[in-house]
């Protein structure tokens, strides 16, 4: 295999050339230097240069999407037969929503990270959909009903969500005591999430404030804002300390919904199933777990 091939897929996986000239100890001006060879020997552009952006053309996504498992495999051969037991190493690239990247990953990571030095991760927080092959990453956590398919998918924990409302709120409005009532209640959800699809019933409503932040949704809900539906790895210490009460018991959403890891079907780094590992272990205990 050419290695200006591998050079340019980890170009695509780091959206730079600076990126990639860290992880090969190269100059950006030799990552330009050998994806310009590569162009040529192929006879197509694969990249958009410009000072501020990089990415991939057409042609260069559809040969990335060719090629990154190839490179993903080889790599992982190569790591099986030569790390003689030495543990997981190399880049590992891993993408979860924000909330719950930022409150059940980000601090969990240091025994992992100590435990395999050789491992250089990279963390992406976003709410938005990332395709994990055309996207390069190695592990992506989803919560969803349904995870994509072509994909391997491990469902690591149910994803309880209840209603919620802070003492404040139910005190000036009054605790509901049917789904009915929920129409003369102030809801609040971030962009998408509506209908609530509860045990039982089904909400459609309007949030009182607009926001693409589910963050910002628990944060109003604290703030006597409103009623959600959030999970309860989420508002489960609020919970426990009565700054938020659940309402209507006896609806909880969907329990189709789950924690998924999501990686490509073949060729994932040794490090993939190393932190899996570690995170179910880490989240053994967790109250949400249960």
């Amino acid at each position: 295999m050419d290695p200006d091939i591998a050079l340019f897929v980890d170009v695509v996986r780091e959206g730079s050339l600076a990126g990639a000239a860290r992880l090969w100890r190269l100059s950006p001006a030799m990552v330009s230097k050998r994806i310009a060879r590569l162009e040529s020997r192929l006879g197509l552009r694969l990249l958009h240069r410009t000072t501020r952006r990089l990415a991939p053309t057409t042609a260069g996504a559809a040969f990335h999407t060719e090629v990154a498992p190839l490179i993903a495999g080889l790599r992982a051969a190569e790591a099986r037969v030569t790390q003689n037991g030495g543990g997981p190493a190399g880049p590992l690239r891993v993408s979860a929503p924000t909330s719950f990247g930022r409150i059940w990953i980000a601090p969990y990571l240091t025994p992992f990270l100590d435990r395999y030095p050789a491992i250089r991760l990279r963390l992406d927080l976003t709410d938005d959909f990332i395709d994990v092959i055309d996207g390069g990453i190695d592990l992506a956590i989803r919560i969803t009903a349904t995870p994509p398919s072509g994909l391997e998918a491990h469902r690591l924990a149910d994803n309880r969500r209840v209603l919620c409302a802070s003492p404040a709120y139910l005190a000036r409005a009054g605790t509901p005591q049917s789904i009915a009532d929920l129409a003369d209640h102030a809801l609040l959800a971030a962009q998408g999430q509506f209908p609530w699809r509860l045990t039982g019933a089904t909400v459609n409503g309007e949030s009182r404030v607009e926001t693409p932040s589910s963050e910002v949704v628990r944060e109003l809900v604290l703030g006597g804002a409103g009623i959600a539906l959030r999970s309860l790895w989420d508002v489960g210490d609020a919970l426990a300390d009565g700054r938020l009460v659940r309402v209507l018991p006896a609806h909880e959403g969907s329990a189709a919904v789950g924690i998924w890891a999501v990686h490509a079907a073949a060729g994932a780094p040794m490090a993939v199933p190393a932190l899996l590992d570690h995170l179910r272990e880490v989240w053994r205990d967790a109250t949400w777990m249960t």
